[in-house]
């Protein structure tokens, strides 16, 4: 894991390309502590920041052939690259390291972007062809690892975080509108859009040649669900899944330096831990969050876990005060306004890691995309239930099944359940119909965009341009799996794995590792028929099953409860200067992003009891993430008039 950076194209002397490459190597250093390399060619420079964990002795970067006619830097991991060493040894190759970097280059110089099916890992990496004067970039299938680029003065730059590119000259910080709006809506930039004007993010399962003073892009690989197998019994179905989730975390545990495990208590790190723990007679360390608020703690399943098990537990506690303490820095690392307080706790984890000299871990993250196990599928599922009788006032109650820990829901009547749900006959073909509640939960806290930025926005909807994305067979699909396709694709690179993974991890230096993520267990998920997924209302059914001997019983039919913190009570319970600065009429003018009005009256509300309701806690969220990523990247914002200063 680590951090890269680079240009491709004419205009830069030696010394100029020299410091470029220094300034966009040491916007990131925090992703590669341990090493630094930059390499200046013909029209091309490379950038490398190492974070050392395969091949300690002999991975250095940017890593060359032999003939010097191929030049990588890369980021991430390539977890076969021992099975696939082997094969290219066998057809006469070559190696001069023990690193997975060096596998990469061999492969492909044999295959070129076909390479990319080989490849079992988290990555996104960058090489140049000095024959062809061309160059290649590659991102991981399932979007573990960020990359970024822009064209700046007819020159083409990438990196790892968006840090590096604002070092080049000339480069700005200018909000993009449209992705504000998108993020309020979706808690996410569609890709390529980020939150930056005119930099544009690699999506997930893509390649790109950039030779000649242009771009072109491709996509490799997508998550297809149109070859259910109905054919094989549960059993074997069973059996295929402890296989390849067994196969799955073994690998991820290659590394030249020891690997931990996250542990939250629930099913899906409980058994990652299990297996890795099964998998590592050296012992296991294990990191989780603790929180004094019963209502998000789940340190007693934690310890019921380490119990069975036997690893070295560590614990962060990350209540209000410690969220508020690093909400900054969050931001910073995150560089995308955000709704939630989520990733809070998860910097403060991956801190804890690093504290503890580990610098790979392995997360239970995905599981609940790949085997349905949130709860937006369940609910899905029972507003069409709900749909077939709409008059019924006792299907409105199996809402309360599924969401036990939201108290306000259980003294609604069945006509309110049914109204806040969204329950009716119209619309079952929508293709966004399971997220539709969410979306309009969520774009409710555009409530408070300004009158300008409304004007600027006029018609647009960031839903409209998300359902016209998805792919040509994406209708003929299982609702369970548009649902699945929705999570998977979108919000879980977009923000699971951005802000409240790779961010906040490679924040410390610490690499993440998913087993639940390896791209055979997707797609082999993929093909499994949707009610042995989802069971009735009983979510992971497949998971569970296969797994059940893996862990606890206590812990295996938990029912899922999904990672929450203290939201916007997290800063009225703690005074902070930063908040009420970022919230102030002079502030809020400047930005010109949000009603001056209904924002200092939503702070002022802030002050005198916390908020009980999604939208006003997640308004509260995002409007001070704004106006921090504002204050710590565009100070040159400015409003004129009712005309923003910021160009969509």
């Amino acid at each position: 894991m680590c951090g890269i950076a680079g240009y491709h194209g004419a205009g830069l002397h030696p010394q100029e390309a020299d410091a470029l490459l220094k300034a966009m190597s040491c916007a990131i250093a925090h992703r590669g502590p341990d090493e630094a390399g930059i390499h200046v060619g013909e029209q091309v420079g490379l950038a490398h920041r190492r974070l050392a964990i395969v091949g300690l002795a002999d991975g250095q970067q940017p890593m060359a052939t032999a003939d010097g006619r191929l030049r990588i830097t890369f980021n991430g991991e390539i977890f076969n690259y021992i099975e696939l060493r082997q094969e290219l040894e066998s057809r006469g190759h070559r190696f001069r390291t023990k690193s997975d970097t060096e596998v990469i280059l061999h492969l492909y110089s044999e295959l070129g972007p076909d390479c990319l099916g080989k490849l079992n890992g988290d990555f996104a990496f960058a090489i140049h062809d000095a024959h062809h004067a061309r160059l290649f970039l590659a991102r991981d299938r399932m979007g573990v690892r960020p990359l970024y680029h822009t064209w700046h003065r007819g020159r083409f730059h990438f990196a790892s975080e968006i840090k590096a590119l604002l070092t080049v000259p000339g480069v700005e910080a200018r909000l993009d509108l449209l992705a504000l709006d998108q993020i309020f809506t979706l808690w996410a930039p569609i890709p390529p859009r980020t939150a930056f004007e005119g930099i544009c993010e690699l999506p997930p399962a893509h390649w790109m040649i950039v030779e000649n003073g242009a771009a072109h892009v491709q996509r490799y690989w997508d998550l297809n669900f149109s070859e259910i197998d109905h054919a094989r019994p549960q059993d074997q179905l069973e059996e295929e899944t402890r296989s390849l989730l067994e196969d799955a975390t073994r690998i991820r545990l290659r590394a030249d330096v020891q690997v931990g495990t996250y542990l939250s208590g629930g099913l899906d790190s409980s058994i990652i831990a299990a297996l890795a723990k099964r998998m590592a007679p050296a012992g296991l360390s294990s990191f989780g969050v603790t929180f004094s608020n019963a209502a998000f703690d789940e340190s007693g399943f934690q310890n019921e876990m380490v119990d069975a098990l036997g690893t070295v537990h560590h614990t962060v506690d990350c209540d209000t005060d410690e969220i508020a303490s690093v909400f900054p820095q969050v931001i910073r690392h995150a560089e995308l306004p955000i709704l939630r307080t989520g990733p809070a706790p998860l910097y403060r984890l991956s801190s804890l890691v690093r504290s503890k000299g580990i610098k790979a871990v392995l997360s239970g993250e995905g599981a609940d995309e790949v085997f349905a196990g949130y709860d937006i599928f369940r609910e899905a599922r029972i507003r069409r239930f709900c749909a077939r009788q709409p008059g019924s006032q006792l299907r409105p109650h199996l809402f309360r099944r599924i969401y036990p820990y939201l108290a306000n829901l259980k003294r609604q009547t069945p006509d309110y359940l049914a109204a806040y749900f969204g329950i009716t006959t119209d619309h079952l073909d929508d293709p966004l119909y399971s997220h539709r509640p969410r979306l309009r939960s969520t774009a409710g806290t555009k409530l408070f965009f300004s009158k300008a930025l409304r004007k600027e926005l006029g018609d647009y909807s960031a839903a409209d341009e998300l359902a016209a994305t998805l792919p040509d067979a994406f209708r003929g699909w299982h609702p369970l799996h548009q649902a699945q396709y929705l999570e998977t694709r979108f919000l879980l690179p977009g923000y699971i794995l951005s802000s409240q993974g790779d961010r906040m991890a490679m924040a410390h230096g610490i690499e993440t590792r998913f087993p639940f993520l390896d791209h055979r267990l997707v797609e082999q998920a993929a093909r499994v028929p949707a009610n042995t997924k989802l069971k009735g209302l009983r979510e992971k059914h497949l998971l569970r099953e296969a797994m059940r001997s893996t862990i606890p019983e206590r812990i295996a039919e938990r029912p899922k409860q999904p990672y929450r913190a203290p939201e916007a009570d997290a800063f009225t319970a703690n005074a902070r200067d930063y908040v009420e600065t970022a919230f102030q009429r002079t502030a809020l003018e400047e930005t010109g992003i949000f009603d001056v009005e209904k924002s200092t009256r939503l702070y002022k509300k802030s002050r005198l009891s916390n908020f009980t309701g999604f939208r006003d806690n997640a308004a509260f969220v995002g409007i001070l993430s704004t106006q921090l990523w504002s204050q710590q990247f565009a100070r040159q914002f400015r409003r004129t008039d009712e005309t923003l200063a910021v160009r969509v």
